[in-house]
């Protein structure tokens, strides 16, 4: 039985996240539903990462196992097809061994927040940023972000619902940058671990705010984090800004997938 790992990305608004629901549409349920018109059955798939409702991805990766072996570009475009009119994309596909894991498999998460400075409503960058109406201090955020990186018990920043098992997480880089974007001025987060808990990088994103609109000071988030409490934690920021940008894995299933198939469509 073949496996085949697939980067997929997605616009997080019309979905209750990731992960399949019974009552609601999910983006797993979405890419399940095109598999059975490829291969009647039930079919389950893994990904990277479970994202919530609202949050979007440029390049989560799942993995399916077919009963049949599929040239992975043709693959590919098959659930594309089926994918249509949600906007649900697989812009890679490859076989992968039998024993690699889109989860477990995975070396680091990468995720990506924008956050939009302007007070008039955005408009092509709707749903797709956190718009706030007011200026922001990127130095302050900054020095606040140092205390986050590293090993700690980020017992703070986890959703009361969290299901991982230990609050203990490693930060690897948290990196803010000031830039002027299509809409006017953003300020993104480009965050690096092996794994999140839930909810992290939004009590992150909303805490650090807190500190570049100067409520809080930089030390107070280093005071958060030494508190290992939920209460402790600024306000969680909406969803609509968040991506899953990528994930690392020991051999990139993906570098020769875009290859010879890309020019069959030129």
């Amino acid at each position: 039985m073949p496996r085949y790992a697939m980067q997929i990305e997605y616009h997080g608004a019309p979905f209750a996240g990731w992960q399949r629901q019974s009552d609601q549409p999910s983006v797993q349920g979405a890419i399940e539903a095109g598999l059975e018109k490829l291969e009647p059955g039930v079919h389950s798939i893994a990904a990277a990462g479970r994202t919530d409702a609202g949050v979007h991805a440029l390049a989560q990766v799942a993995h399916c196992d077919l009963s049949k072996t599929w040239d992975p570009f043709r693959l590919g475009q098959a659930l594309n097809y089926h994918l249509k009119p949600l906007p649900v994309a697989v812009v890679a596909c490859a076989e992968v061994s039998g024993d690699w894991h889109a989860r477990f498999s995975a070396l680091e998460r990468h995720y990506f927040f924008r956050l939009l400075c302007r007070r008039a409503p955005a408009t092509h960058d709707k749903g797709l940023v956190w718009q706030i109406g007011h200026e922001l201090k990127l130095e302050p955020m900054q020095e606040a972000a140092r205390y986050l990186i590293g090993m700690h018990d980020f017992t703070t920043f986890r959703s009361s619902i969290c299901q991982a098992k230990s609050p203990i997480k490693t930060l690897d880089s948290l990196e803010i940058k000031r830039v002027l974007g299509r809409a006017g001025l953003e300020f993104q987060f480009s965050l690096r671990a092996r794994s999140f808990l839930h909810n992290q990088v939004r009590s992150f994103v909303g805490t650090l705010e807190r500190v570049g609109a100067g409520a809080w000071h930089p030390k107070d988030v280093k005071a958060a984090l030494e508190a290992k409490v939920r209460s402790a934690c600024g306000p969680v920021c909406p969803p609509q800004g968040l991506y899953l940008s990528g994930v690392r894995y020991p051999q990139a299933p993906f570098e020769f997938s875009k290859s010879s198939k890309a020019g069959e469509q030129a």
